[in-house]
């Protein structure tokens, strides 16, 4: 029997109604922010593993916790996910001229552009940054993607590629003096800056340094794990033995 988008919300009203589960009851928008994050993750690790009983799985638990937040403000008197799928609803018609206007759209990147500049247009009438739409609590690696991506749909961008990997030079040899010099806290900067220069780089070639690095996580963990059962005390091999048997796992795992 499939259950409807009312079913959810009525059964989590009655979880959290006087005689529904203690602990749903006890949640406060706060305590839900880990479940939020943790499952929008788990919908995407369940896209990278291209595995589709798990990715339905992990809709449902990204949908209950979009009811969940909902259903607390509900109680609090501010707004129910109603109003949110009212609010999102609208917001597609307006960002989408080209569908629901006169608006013409050639392709996906004038698509692109003129959602930017309604984008813009809103956050002029409610005096708001270019960047406010830039979440806070987005991983850094991928926040400094996104922030250079709006500034870069203004103009405010590198006009070639080569000129970033300038600047990744530089950025290089600016570390290196920190690091000759001892001072943590330049040291620190420096970092910022190379991991933001590289942010840049990745997005002038489309790819998304986010993706990219949990790509060589997985990669290094693959292997090193490999490492691990191909050793019979691994924790005592030398670094020379170590890395022979890296260069083994690379071999055997694919480069």
């Amino acid at each position: 029997m499939k259950r409807s988008f009312d079913d959810l919300v009525k059964l989590m009203t009655r979880l959290r109604g006087p005689d529904g589960c203690p602990w749903d009851r006890k949640q406060t928008l706060p305590d839900l922010k880990p479940y939020v994050i943790e499952e929008a993750y788990e919908v995407v690790d369940a896209i990278d593993r291209d595995d589709r009983a798990a990715l339905l799985e992990e809709v449902g638990d990204m949908l209950l916790e979009a009811v969940f937040v909902t259903e607390i403000t509900r109680e609090e008197g501010t707004f129910d996910v109603y109003d949110s799928i009212t609010a999102i609803h609208d917001k597609l018609v307006r960002r989408h001229p080209h569908v629901f206007g006169d608006v013409e759209a050639k392709d996906a990147e004038q698509v692109l552009t003129n959602w930017e500049k309604l984008k813009q247009a809103e956050r002029k009438a409610e005096n708001k940054s270019l960047l406010a739409g830039v979440p806070q609590s987005l991983p850094a690696l991928l926040k400094a993607s996104r922030l250079t991506e709006k500034a870069a749909r203004v103009g405010f961008d590198w006009r070639r590629t080569e000129d970033v990997f300038d600047k990744l030079d530089e950025e290089m040899a600016e570390l290196r003096e920190a690091v000759a010099s001892g001072d943590t806290a330049h040291v620190h900067e420096e970092i910022g800056d190379l991991l933001f220069t590289i942010a840049n780089i990745a997005r002038k070639v489309n790819v998304n340094p986010e993706e990219a690095l949990q790509s060589t996580n997985r990669k290094f963990m693959t292997r090193f794990q490999w490492m691990e059962s191909h050793a019979e005390n691994f924790e005592s091999l030398s670094l020379e033995e170590m890395d022979a048997l890296w260069n083994e796992a690379k071999e055997e795992r694919g480069s």
